[in-house]
């Protein structure tokens, strides 16, 4: 297993739970770095996950990232339970089906929940984060992106692709426009991923759907995107700063 070392690293993951973001929260633990481990509902699974690595001194916060105030409060308690934040992991976020054939309102009352979720809390967190990495002389966003903002999604899902395509892009605004005040952003792309969300599609439409879209013999799973975020946490990719880094089995290939 690659190692990468991530002692004195203290690390903000949201979406941590379960899912990529609980593989990505686990595999930095791993590698010895404090970690801010996020989570909405599933209250067992994140502190299940912080137990299991004692040594780190990690610990689970709870918000409802939809809520404004929540994401404040999210903020504030871990700067007060740590102090200082190294590396912000943006993970956090819904894929909320709003086929365009549902009346306006109700389509649009799904737009606006996602929207919620996964840019304005994302552009809060950011804005924060900016805040307080220029305080510390330093740190690094990891944004976690989609395959949707570069190929497109289907129609049921046309707010989750345009909320994803905002993040891409702030996390590239973020990029250029504060690497000199040593600031580095950077954007992991998946494809679809092998999560209970993905399950769910597998167990509808025949994992055989997904494997036809894909260049390999394998779906996916969060474990592999875990190596890479680890390597930007750790600075040993800071000169890509604004990338793109595609992990999509070779489903789309830019």
């Amino acid at each position: 297993m690659l190692h990468v070392d991530l002692k004195g690293k203290t690390i903000l993951i949201t979406g941590a739970s379960d899912g990529i973001g609980k593989s990505v929260a686990e595999f930095l633990m791993k590698m010895g770095a404090r970690v801010a481990v996020h989570y909405n509902s599933s209250k067992t699974s994140a502190q299940t996950l912080v137990s299991n690595y004692p040594e780190t001194r990690s610990m689970a916060f709870k918000a409802d990232l939809s809520k404004e105030s929540e994401v404040y409060g999210l903020f504030d308690e871990i700067i007060s339970a740590f102090d200082k934040l190294d590396v912000i992991i943006l993970n956090a976020g819904v894929f909320l089906k709003h086929s365009i054939m549902r009346n306006a309102q109700d389509w649009f009352s799904v737009w606006k929940k996602t929207m919620d979720v996964n840019l304005n809390s994302v552009g809060l967190l950011t804005k924060l984060g900016i805040d307080h990495f220029i305080e510390n002389k330093g740190g690094r966003f990891v944004f976690i992106g989609s395959r949707a903002v570069f190929r497109g999604e289907t129609e049921e899902y046309l707010a989750y692709a345009a909320s994803k395509g905002g993040m891409v892009s702030l996390a590239r605004s973020v990029a250029r426009s504060f690497g000199k005040q040593n600031i580095k952003s950077f954007i992991v792309s998946p494809g679809f991923t092998r999560t209970q969300m993905a399950e769910s599609f597998i167990k509808h439409h025949g994992e055989q759907k997904v494997l036809d879209e894909i260049a390999l013999n394998e779906l996916t799973t969060p474990e592999d995107l875990t190596p890479t975020i680890a390597l930007m946490c750790g600075g040993f990719m800071d000169h890509a700063t604004g990338a793109t880094i595609d992990i999509n089995a070779g489903s789309h290939i830019r």
